[in-house]
């Protein structure tokens, strides 16, 4: 199998474990069967509200979901069973280091639900803890062979945090270090993990403030003939909506980028209303799926 994706990918995400336990239901692991089934529920709501803008105009060969097995089966048999794209997580939720969230099963897990993608979440810096980064390193060697030997793809998200010397750099202005440090780090880290043998599909990378440095990060994701076919994916960070839609206008027709993938600033404050009783369930699958839709028609 050829190393990419030759597909758009409009991505609607809720893999989240840890903010569904802490910031819908305040409840911490291991949570008890009512919230659990309270989850797995709020999550077919967000599966609803896929199906819902499918029918109203997604693209289905571009429209997709990110969700997990802990809370997610339910809405991955359903995207099974209308043959809709979706991708499953690999790694514990919540974890400054990148951990299998089922150990050396992670294959039997996979292989169990047959995603078109794995994704694994890392945070990574390239000026940041060097032991950190080697065990990182050394998994998702691991990861990405064991995916690539069975002909299967790797969605890697990518997050960069500044340490506090580069924070300090920037006058503690997150902003400027997104603006001014970070789109370089993502450059490195897109080298050091290719020549460490470490070969994504897609990347999922934070939102950038210019057209140059997303050209930059998809040249460098595509360096090298048997790249060729590799893309980048943005994400959206939990940002407000006009954020998140300024960073797909700004990506949008850059070779390389194919579209976004946004979970918390499509999702949050709806099931923030339905769970605190002042929205209905249709009302915020609509309120979701618009939203949705709305993304889609920014980035196209």
């Amino acid at each position: 199998m050829a190393l990419g994706y030759d597909q758009p990918l409009y991505v609607l995400a809720f893999d989240h474990r840890g903010s569904f336990e802490r910031d819908l239901f305040q409840a911490k692991p291991p949570v008890s069967p009512e919230v659990h089934a309270n989850i797995e529920d709020a999550k077919r709501v967000i599966g609803d509200a896929f199906a819902q803008a499918v029918a109203r105009g997604a693209p289905k060969n571009a429209a997709g979901i990110l969700t997990d097995e802990e809370y997610g089966s339910p809405v991955v048999d359903m995207a099974k069973q209308n043959g809709f794209v979706f991708a499953m997580p690999v790694e514990k939720s919540g974890q400054a280091e990148f951990e299998f969230e089922y150990g050396d099963d992670f294959g039997a897990h996979i292989e169990r639900f047959d995603p078109a993608f794995a994704k694994v979440l890392v945070r990574y810096n390239p000026e940041g803890d060097a032991d950190l980064n080697a065990r990182q390193t050394e998994r998702l060697n691991q990861l990405s062979d064991w995916l690539h030997d069975r002909d299967r793809k790797l969605l890697y998200e990518l997050l960069v945090p500044a340490t506090d010397e580069q924070l300090a750099k920037c006058g503690g202005d997150q902003a400027r270090y997104d603006r001014e440090i970070r789109p370089d780090l993502v450059v490195e880290v897109l080298r050091e993990s290719q020549a460490a043998g470490i070969e994504p599909d897609v990347w999922k990378i934070e939102g950038l403030e210019s057209r140059a440095d997303c050209e930059r990060i998809a040249q460098q994701a595509r360096v090298g003939e048997h790249r060729k076919g590799v893309v980048c994916v943005v994400l959206g960070r939990g940002a407000d909506e006009n954020k998140v839609l300024f960073w797909l206008k700004t990506a949008a027709g850059v070779p390389g980028f194919n579209g976004f993938a946004v979970g918390r600033t499509l999702w949050l404050d709806a099931l923030q209303s339905l769970c605190a009783g002042t929205a209905s369930r249709a009302d915020t699958v609509r309120a979701i799926a618009d939203r949705y839709l709305h993304m889609i028609e920014g980035y196209a």
